[in-house]
């Protein structure tokens, strides 16, 4: 055959079509020594060429001119009877192959998975007179077995096939690995040796490409009625997954009897990577994990080596504040599941060990500034100590239940059997039950029936006060400043802000005084809502007398003697006071409605650490979407607001003294906590002056002070610079930032590309993403004005 070839009828010559015939007949069955010679030597040397001289001539006008019988006689079968290796590997060539013909192609090749092809081309490789190939071949096969699916896609989309999706081809693959593993256990039980390498290879490949669970689903719940009792099944499963090379096996580690006894990569993956490495699995996972540790004599020992690498993990420091949140969980979930499962004799081996690793442990937790990472420390110190049982001293802390916390002490909780409901032992202990039952009952419902008065509702009433609230501002400040009486005190908090918002210029006479008063007022009669009384009616004050108001809290943050709350308050007051003044003008706020009002039913921002974490969320997830339609626009609208014109009375103020450590109080040493907040409020400062004149300016000295720390260990200060990068790229005008920022935008650009790729903290990769796509759109927007004066220096930067 070749290009100039052209079709004999084989009406008008039958001697063509006998010697077709008998060829066919020959490389197939024929038992004659010299025809198996030459039947091997044709599959070894020739078959793959003719194959792929088939495929290059799908055009020709000879194949156009046969038949569909003589199609399928002449096409189907030398692709279908053949060696599946070498016929797999042409059709996936030719599918990815940019030819305008490919039906007959994808029509053999979906025949090729119905009839079982790929289950004789795993078998093939399982016995020992496999085909012989060299690595590259092996690897390319075992790449186009795994990525079918993807290949197929690529080139047929939209057209594909529903016998190339994933979860039908992948489910097959499962099927016909479990056929070549049925021939194998037969195979063996005759006497005949065999390899499970390929197959090994195969799985390995395919899980570690994200597949696992359409596979395992079929592998697993027959592997495991298999392995039950027959030792050939079991010797089959583990001979499988000790042959799954190293780098895959830890996605194939499914049902392996001993082997991590006695294969030393499969107990490195068990005992190490799935537990100290890999923090991505489910809970279910780690409960297996050790539960196959825990359940022969034979690996308890390993789960003794296991509960010492991971309680040497919990308590150390370094990985306290440099690892992500989630890994942490992930190994404190382990600890406690693996301490759950020692016996008391092995708490005493272990006891040293253990109280090393509470007692390091637990401060290194409590030591952090993330409150959930604190919280682990409590619940993982509070069932190390009840398991010691120390003196028969127990520690007990008091915190609040989060989703993290709810799920650690649910794994304290043994998981019940399901087993059936025991059965009354006899019909007088069923009666007496439901009559005790019943007798319950009545007694919870039965009430008073003899009673003919009604009760009067006092749902309602309200407690009358000897104290009235204070009518004017000055009577207010008096009161907060000078009464011991609790309700009087309560009284005039709770109508403080209402007051200022209501009389602005009796509130300008005082504000700076009131403020602080306010400021330094402790809760000492344990008021509802202290504290968010006490905010709103400062973030009243700076608004309605800014510039005053913010010098005093600006300058009183560096000053001596204050608490770390008191230098949080005034972040989180001019932060609030910030987004207040920044609405346009056009929204008015009515005077005579209070935020004391809902003081009660509102909690505290400033208690919540997590409260900021959110905010710059929604913030920067908001502000990315409207910018991303924005950009197709020809400019964002402004509108009149009063925070452009005091912007920087709030800004620039906080950037002084950051770098003088005070004797209570040191950004850059220890109080991480308040550097954190302090970055993450001048990032809104500067997201707020979006369209202020004064925004370039704040952008360099934003961006120059967080330059210096963008490499601190603490993951919530990285978070704030990050977020303090995007606000400057969201708010300055992007011919601006190649005029003021050019020299640093190059630099930039690169560290935020390392951010994204390599830091801990899942959070700050997300934030560098986002200024990444922020910068090159504003880069991208010069490069398209034609007037931009900076063409060449973006272009530059983009390259880089």
């Amino acid at each position: 055959m070749g290009q100039g070839l052209t079709v004999i009828s084989t009406e008008q010559n039958p001697e063509v079509r006998l010697t077709v015939a008998r060829c066919f007949r020959t490389l197939k069955s024929s038992t004659d020594s010299s025809d198996v010679i030459a039947r091997t030597e044709f599959r070894r040397a020739h078959y793959t060429s003719a194959l792929q001289l088939l495929v290059s001539n799908i055009q020709a006008d000879w194949s156009h001119k046969l038949t569909a019988a003589q199609r399928a006689e002449l096409w189907d079968d030398l692709f279908l009877k053949g060696p599946p290796e070498q016929a797999l590997l042409v059709l996936m060539d030719a599918i990815g192959e940019p030819t305008s013909n490919l039906d007959h192609v994808v029509s053999i090749t979906e025949k090729f998975l119905q009839r079982g092809r790929l289950a004789e081309l795993l078998w093939s490789y399982c016995l020992e007179a496999a085909p012989s190939d060299s690595p590259q071949l092996r690897e390319t096969l075992l790449g186009r077995i795994s990525a079918l699916p993807d290949i197929t896609a690529n080139r047929l989309h939209p057209n594909n096939r529903a016998a190339f999706l994933p979860q039908q081809y992948y489910t097959l693959l499962a099927a016909e690995m479990l056929t070549a593993l049925e021939r194998t256990c037969q195979a063996l039980r005759d006497g005949t040796d065999c390899s499970l390498t390929f197959v090994a290879q195969t799985l390995g490949k395919v899980c570690i490409q994200g597949h696992s669970g359409l596979v395992l689903a079929v592998l697993a719940p027959r592997l495991s009625a298999c392995t039950r009792s027959d030792m050939v099944w079991q010797r089959v499963c583990w001979k499988l997954l000790e042959n799954v090379p190293q780098r895959w096996m830890e996605s194939g580690c499914r049902i392996i009897g001993n082997l991590v006894l006695a294969n030393k990569k499969a107990q490195f993956v068990i005992t190490h990577k799935l537990l100290l490495l890999q923090y991505k699995y489910e809970t279910q996972v780690l409960r297996i994990t050790l539960g196959y540790l825990a359940a022969d004599r034979d690996r308890r020992p390993l789960l003794i080596q296991v509960i010492r690498s991971l309680a040497q993990a919990w308590a150390n420091s370094s990985a306290v504040k440099h690892t992500p949140l989630e890994q942490q969980l992930y190994v404190s979930k382990a600890l406690l599941l693996s301490v759950s499962l020692l016996k008391d004799s092995e708490i005493q081996e272990l006891r040293s060990e253990l109280l090393q690793c509470m007692l390091g442990g637990m401060q290194s937790h409590l030591d952090s500034n993330v409150l959930q990472i604190r919280r682990m420390g409590m619940v993982v110190g509070e069932y190390l100590s009840s398991r010691m049982d120390i003196n028969g001293t127990k520690l007990k802390f008091e915190y609040d239940q989060d989703e993290e916390t709810r799920e650690l002490l649910s794994l304290l909780v043994p998981v019940a059997c399901n087993e059936p409901e025991a059965e009354p032992d006899s019909p007088e202990e069923t009666s007496e039950t439901s009559e005790s039952a019943q007798n319950a009952s009545s007694q919870n419902t039965s009430g008073p029936l003899d009673d003919e008065l009604t009760p009067y509702d006092m749902s309602g009433d309200q407690e009358i006060s000897k104290a009235a609230p204070p009518r004017y501002l000055r009577d207010c400040v008096e009161i907060l400043m000078s009464s011991e009486d609790p309700v009087r005190v309560e009284l005039a908090l709770k109508a403080a802000e209402s007051l200022v918002r209501k009389n602005a210029f009796a509130a300008r006479e005082i504000s700076v005084q009131m403020s602080k008063v306010l400021l330094h007022m402790e809760d000492k009669y344990s008021i509802d809502g202290f504290l968010f009384l006490r905010q709103v009616t400062m973030v009243a004050l700076t608004v309605t007398d800014c510039i005053p108001v913010t010098q005093y809290l600006t300058t009183e943050f560096y000053s001596l003697n204050y608490s770390l709350r008191q230098r949080l308050d005034i972040l989180e007051v001019l932060a609030l006071a910030a987004q207040e003044l920044s609405r346009p003008v056009t929204e008015k706020r009515d005077p005579s409605i209070s935020s004391a009002a809902t003081a009660e039913s509102t909690p505290y921002p400033g208690d919540n650490p997590v409260h900021w974490r959110q905010v710059v969320e929604r913030r920067i997830q908001s502000k990315t979407k409207f910018l991303s339609k924005r950009a197709t626009q020809t400019g964002g609208k402004a509108t009149p607001n009063r925070y452009a014109p005091v912007a920087g009375h709030f800004f620039f103020p906080l950037l002084k003294n950051y770098d003088k450590p005070q004797v209570t109080f040191d950004l850059l040493g220890g109080d991480h906590l308040v550097l954190g907040r302090l970055i993450h409020t001048l990032g809104l400062f500067m997201h707020l002056a979006v369209n202020a004149p004064i925004a370039a300016q704040m952008g360099c000295a934003l961006l120059d002070f967080v330059w210096a720390v963008r490499y601190h260990t603490d993951q919530m200060v990285r978070r704030g610079v990050l977020f303090a990068v995007c606000s400057v790229f969201l708010s300055v005008p992007s011919q601006n930032l190649l005029v003021g920022l050019s020299d640093q935008l190059f630099e930039t650009r690169s560290w935020l590309a390392d951010v994204a790729e390599g830091d801990p903290d899942a959070d700050c990769r997300n934030l560098a993403v986002q200024s990444l796509v922020l910068l090159d759109k504003s880069l991208k927007k010069q490069l398209q004005d034609p007037q931009a004066l900076s063409h060449n220096h973006s272009s530059d930067i983009l390259r880089g």
